[in-house]
């Protein structure tokens, strides 16, 4: 079967922890032929939905320092000829992003199978999708407006604050009792009040980690990464050094996992990252989730081997 995954360019990959090498690597030993594209090489005809595309195979394994793909070709293809697709293409979530979405679509109505799916990644913000689920959110604000924002630092005295299309703790920011640059901090992340964003009240168990929970299939992976904030860092996320720590999912990360787990999968969320602080989740990471390196390397479960099965499950 040819499977495509549509992607950041290859050479960009850090293989020895990222999540999309983790699958094809598992697909690749499966027997399955690999092709890669990025978004901006889909196309619309008017009449299909076509992608330049290259077949790739795999050098080495995660080890493998140096180049660790090999491209055999090159060639124009509709999207409705592959096995299935898999859409791992990281934030920003622009209107780039979100166009993406739509021409996937039209490829699905065609006939191509894509995971996760396109109009599911679009519905879902990452940050604002934990309101559905408000038993288990933390205190939360999402607005462009700069006193509702001060107003909830009032009330909550020790709050962060982040734009809602970032990624790997990009533009996150605390501020703490005593109000130090909350004016400077909410008018550069609005833009002076124009641009939405997020306020979340802080949660001291940060220091034990911000919990990545993954879900495959509706179903929870039994153990977490906690990603641990490091020095005076407050963001425990792996990209500005945060450290994971591999655990077993406690009792109440279970209760918010087999909460949500089924409602998303049956929207055609095949995985989705919970990240849950102490016992309040966060956020609902949909768009490419990651930690099956960290999680697998901790444990011993190979979380890429449990994707594939469940993918191979929703195909079949």
């Amino acid at each position: 079967m040819d499977i495509l995954f549509i992607s950041d360019p290859l050479l960009q990959f850090k293989i020895y922890k990222d999540t999309t090498y983790a699958m094809m690597a598992e697909i690749a030993r499966r027997g399955y032929i690999l092709y890669t594209c990025e978004p901006r090489q889909i196309v619309y005809t008017g009449c299909s939905i076509e992608a330049q595309v290259q077949r790739f195979s795999i050098i080495g394994d995660y080890t493998n320092p140096g180049q660790w793909y090999d491209i055999k070709r090159s060639e124009n293809r509709s999207l409705s000829t592959f096995s299935f697709i898999l859409m791992r293409k990281n934030p920003p979530f622009d209107m780039e992003y979100v166009t993406s979405t739509w021409l996937l679509e039209i490829a699905e109505r065609q006939g191509a199978r894509i995971f996760n799916k396109p109009g599911a990644i679009r519905d879902h913000s990452e940050k604002i999708a934990i309101s559905e689920f408000t038993q288990f959110a933390a205190p939360t604000l999402v607005t462009c407006d700069m006193a509702r924002l001060r107003a909830f630092h009032r009330e909550h005295c020790d709050v962060i604050f982040k734009p809602l299309d970032g990624m790997g703790g990009r533009g996150v920011f605390r501020i703490c009792e005593d109000s130090m640059n909350l004016g400077s901090t909410i008018e550069m992340l609005s833009r002076n009040g124009t641009r939405t964003v997020m306020a979340q009240k802080y949660i001291p168990q940060i220091k034990d980690g911000d919990k990545r929970i993954l879900l495959i299939g509706g179903e929870p992976v039994p153990y977490s990464l906690a990603r641990i904030p490091q020095g005076t860092e407050i963001r425990g996320n792996l990209a500005v050094g945060g450290v994971g720590r591999g655990q077993l999912l406690g009792s109440h990360d279970l209760k918010i996992a087999r909460a949500i787990g089924p409602v998303l999968a049956d929207r055609g969320l095949l995985l989705v990252g919970l990240d849950v602080i102490g016992e309040w989740l966060t956020e609902i990471n949909i768009t490419s989730p990651t930690c099956f390196r960290e999680i697998t390397e901790q444990t011993g479960l190979d979380v890429a081997a449990i994707f594939v099965d469940a993918l191979e499950h929703s195909v079949n």
